[in-house]
């Protein structure tokens, strides 16, 4: 079989779409099958190069002018590579292989990573299309996409070829009792809401950090919002990291507080990391968390609450504990070879048609 992933760019900036994409790529080549990725390039290259993907640069900024040298430069890597599968990880990327494609060739498989995007039914135009939660699925299909077409496909990053094994990575010294989250710095990530938490309880624990992994176009926002607390010495803005695993093996809560999350990848590696964890309860979140038995679930937009969840793991280090346990449980399915597996599984099914 042999199978492209058609993505924007493959940087390596926390983007959990590119992480998907590029831990499928590197295990379908591991596992014998002829893969490529086309995208406008980035640090992963030199990954999937090792894993024997091939990688095809195609720019895919929308300008009419880039769109017309796309829709060129597409056809010749296809006629090159001559796909059974295109798998299609971004809106721009469906749009063109779905209308570029000659009839009687590849399949197309789109994976819906952020349904609360208007434009993310497009994905639609797939043979194929994948959501990574429930929530993700059912959303599609109340906004048009048949139900036929749909399938479910966890998402899932223990043992990523894009991480070393967790007992490699050696925890931070960070000011303890730690609380951290690792997001992009957006609006839709709740760090608003973390940070109003944060100062409602800092008073009475006054040991307690705050610890903010991510960068993004909002940063400024909540660096302003924090500098106006009487706590911004204790709100730490680490910004982008390679390897959050130092950050989740030191910290003792973990918090996403997310507005919108179709799954939340970073949670996998949080449980993996044995944190206390608080999210949420919104879309895929509680779906990450086994439905609330791996992590406590507060309502989005709620500061208070997400401030008194914070409270009673704090106050309590058998609390805190037992969270952290159960964190830790029930792992198994959030490996990336199940992952790998139910997505050949899409694949062979379109193939036998």
């Amino acid at each position: 079989m042999r199978i492209i992933h058609i993505l924007n760019h493959i940087q390596e900036i926390g983007n959990g779409i590119v992480n998907v994409a590029v831990d499928l790529a590197c295990l379908q080549a591991k596992n014998g099958y002829e893969v490529a990725v086309i995208s406008g390039g980035g640090e992963y290259e030199a990954l999937l190069a090792s894993f024997g993907v091939k990688h095809y640069h195609l720019d895919q900024s929308r300008k009419p002018i880039n769109i017309i040298k796309a829709a060129v430069r597409y056809r010749a890597i296809v006629q090159e590579f001559q796909p059974d599968i295109v798998h299609a990880h971004m809106m721009t990327g469906v749009v063109l292989a779905g209308l570029l494609r000659n009839k009687g060739g590849y399949a197309l498989v789109s994976t819906v990573h952020n349904e609360f995007q208007r434009a993310s039914i497009l994905m639609g135009l797939a043979d194929r299309v994948i959501a990574v939660s429930k929530a993700v699925s059912e959303s599609m299909v109340r906004r048009g996409v048949p139900q036929e077409k749909l399938r479910v496909i966890c998402n899932g990053t223990l043992g990523s070829p894009r991480n070393r094994p967790l007992q490699e990575y050696q925890p931070l010294p960070l000011q303890r009792p730690a609380i951290a989250t690792v997001a992009g710095m957006y609006q839709r990530k709740g760090i608003t809401e973390l940070i109003e938490a944060f100062e409602q309880i800092a008073l009475d624990f006054p040991e307690v950090h705050l610890y903010l992994i991510g960068n993004g176009p909002d940063r400024p926002i909540f660096e302003a919002q924090a500098s106006q607390t009487a706590f911004t010495s204790r709100i730490h803005f680490e910004g982008f990291q390679a390897e959050p695993q130092r950050y989740l093996l030191a910290c003792d809560i973990f918090v996403l507080a997310s507005h919108r999350e179709p799954f939340g990848l970073v949670l996998s590696e949080a449980r993996e990391a044995g944190c206390a964890i608080i999210a949420t309860q919104v879309d895929g979140i509680p779906e990450a968390l086994d439905n609330g038995q791996a992590g406590i679930l507060v309502p989005a937009k709620d500061s208070k609450a997400l401030a008194a969840a914070l409270i009673n793991l704090l106050s309590n280090s058998d609390t805190l504990n037992e969270w952290r346990t159960k964190a830790h449980q029930n792992l198994e399915w959030l490996n990336i070879t199940r992952v790998h597996q139910e997505y050949l599984a899409v694949y062979l099914e379109l193939i036998k048609k």
